[in-house]
């Protein structure tokens, strides 16, 4: 007979710190990649709208008070804020529709098509390009002395400015806005577009549906959802944007970011300090029931994509 300890199989001790120190290890290497976009999520989000959500409600020495707050009712922050929403709504509605139908033309080529690329790429580009840098070049393009303007003038008598110079006013914003939204909406809503199944045509097609049928009762109730949510992601983006009609609008605070910067600047208006801070809380109320709406709607689509 063999003696029992030969027999069996000695098992070794596990030591402390083995195996599961070096899963646990593992698993917090791969964490570490997140800390830059946690610092810039603090420093660039975080800390300005608490900043924004609280200094509104103070005054310069520190004490409560409702005055800034009350500010938002005022006649001149309304016209502002009314200002900002049209010019929003109408880009919004503009460069949706327009983008909705580019994507519809390149839905009739292949994804690995050159032209559907190159315009995938460009949307990509154009989309990010706005501020001082899309500002100077309609300025250069369409303003008092601009390319465009000289030429349409010399050549065809044609005055682009027979009276006030409106790419400067609120007006003017619509152009350049239009120039980054059509752009947004092309790269919100072609994925949705892909994703209708050609099961789906094939089955109202075996039904007896003809195209219209198939867009009234498939297609339109599957993307409007997709629709509505790029209206409010381009709704927002506008709402938003401060750089383009702050190098644009040369005069007065006609929408919500440069009364912002004027009431920083000015560090008091209508009476009132730290209006700045009142204002930024009215925007990011905005913002957070827009972007409740597009994460809710996005939902929606998604399950249609799956």
């Amino acid at each position: 007979m063999t003696p029992s300890g030969s027999a069996r199989t000695r098992r070794l001790p596990r030591t402390r710190g083995g195996a599961g120190g070096l899963g646990s290890a593992q698993r917090l290497i791969p964490g570490l990649g997140l800390v830059p976009f946690a610092l810039y999520v603090l420093i660039f989000l975080l800390i300005p709208t608490v900043l924004a959500l609280t200094t509104g409600f103070f005054n310069r020495s520190g004490a409560f008070t409702w005055d800034n707050v009350a500010a938002l009712v005022d006649p001149t922050v309304l016209s502002t804020f009314g200002n900002s929403l049209w010019i929003s709504l109408l880009t919004a509605a503009l460069g949706a529709l327009i983008g909705a139908v580019i994507c519809y033309a390149l839905l009739s080529f292949s994804p690995t098509s050159r032209l559907r690329a190159s315009v995938e790429a460009i949307s990509s580009v154009l989309a990010q390009f706005g501020g001082v840098m899309l500002a100077f070049a309609f300025i250069a393009t369409i303003g008092v002395q601009g390319l465009l303007t000289v030429l349409l003038k010399d050549v065809f008598g044609f005055a682009l400015y027979p009276g006030e110079i409106w790419l400067y006013q609120m007006p003017g914003l619509i152009l350049p806005y239009l120039y980054f939204q059509i752009p947004l909406m092309v790269l919100t809503f072609m994925p949705a577009l892909s994703g209708l199944k050609p099961a789906w045509t094939e089955a109202n097609a075996t039904l007896g549906g003809t195209s219209w049928t198939f867009w009234r009762r498939v297609g339109i109730p599957v993307l409007a959802p997709a629709f509505a949510g790029g209206f409010l992601l381009l709704f927002a983006n506008s709402f938003s944007a401060y750089a383009t009609a702050a190098a644009l609008i040369s005069q007065g605070s006609q929408i919500v970011p440069l009364q912002i910067r004027t009431a920083l600047i000015s560090e008091t208006v209508l009476g009132r300090e730290n209006l700045a801070g009142a204002l930024a809380l009215g925007m990011i109320v905005i913002m957070i029931v827009l972007m409740l709406g597009y994460s809710a709607l996005q939902a929606r689509t998604a399950r249609w994509q799956k």
